[in-house]
């Protein structure tokens, strides 16, 4: 199986018809993904390829019978772009769009709370199930089926470590990009909950890097919630204290959120912590074997 998407979800693709939008859109249709509309305003009527364009969310679900949104739309409009899709019954929502401002993601997370609509991200690298479908930016050539689901705050970092774990014949069951942001959608713990109750992923692995207090959270949840193996990876154990790394969430202050410190909450809980991608392919297969 898989969390969030699979062969059967339908995707409808906000902003497609920008330069970041067309891109991705055609790259998530040749993965296999079920693109069934787009939306840009003013645009309604023409197509992406075999794609129809609507103006509005809206008309796209009442066409097109989407299930799920990747947002591609730019900053300032992205957080009503996201309302719109959940006003208009979308369940699953992607947003890739970075550098939306953190009162306009901290009134968005509260409204789709109310809606019961699932944000990933925003400023995220989207899902991946692999074999299945895809929405977002993954490098789909990267991941292979298999029984190992991926939970991270970074983009690149994930691929390079699904990439070692495919080179190495341990494949993904769906491998989620939460978003490297101060407030994001959905959390380490929400994720991981859809991870204990998918009956084919049998290890977990989680991606973190400074910042925050996600990963000690996490930890504190998989000790007291998880029966399934997981393990860690924390980026940034040269960074400086107080400067930002990469993620507006990654940036150690006042003494609190350094990869030490995670690397020891985490493995407080008996969850073991690798220091290189190359190493956490050796936790995997250990995990795996019990």
């Amino acid at each position: 199986m898989s969390i969030l998407i699979n062969e059967r979800t339908r995707l409808l693709i906000q902003g497609i018809t920008g330069g970041e939008g067309s891109f991705h859109a055609r790259r998530m249709i040749e993965y296999g993904t079920k693109v069934v509309a787009g939306v840009t305003p003013g645009k309604g009527g023409q197509r992406l390829d075999s794609v129809p364009i609507y103006d509005t969310v809206e008309e796209a679900v009442a066409q097109a019978r989407p299930n799920a949104s990747v947002i591609f739309v730019p900053a300032p409009f992205a957080p009503d772009a996201i309302i719109e899709a959940a006003d208009a019954g979308i369940k699953l929502i992607v947003c890739i769009t970075e550098r939306i401002p953190l009162h306009e993601a901290l009134r968005v997370y509260h409204m789709l709370r109310l809606r019961k609509t699932r944000l990933i991200g925003p400023n995220c690298p989207g899902v991946i199930s692999p074999g299945k479908a895809k929405a977002g930016i993954m490098p789909g050539e990267v991941f292979i089926p298999g029984p190992v689901g991926i939970v991270s705050r970074s983009g690149t970092l994930t691929y390079e470590i699904a990439a070692q774990l495919s080179r190495a014949g341990l494949g993904q069951s769906t491998v989620v990009g939460i978003g490297g942001d101060p407030v994001v959608g959905s959390s380490f713990i929400d994720i991981l909950e859809l991870f204990e109750k998918d009956p084919e992923t049998e290890l977990v692995v989680l991606v973190g890097e400074i910042g925050g207090r996600d990963e000690e959270e996490a930890a504190a949840f998989i000790a007291a919630e998880m029966t399934k193996p997981v393990i860690a990876y924390i980026a940034g154990f040269s960074a400086p204290p107080g400067k930002r790394m990469g993620h507006a969430g990654a940036i150690i202050s006042g003494g609190e959120g350094t990869a030490q410190a995670k690397k020891e909450a985490l493995e407080a809980k008996g969850i073991p912590v690798g220091r290189t991608p190359q190493e956490m392919v050796e936790l995997a297969k250990r995990a795996l074997r019990g």
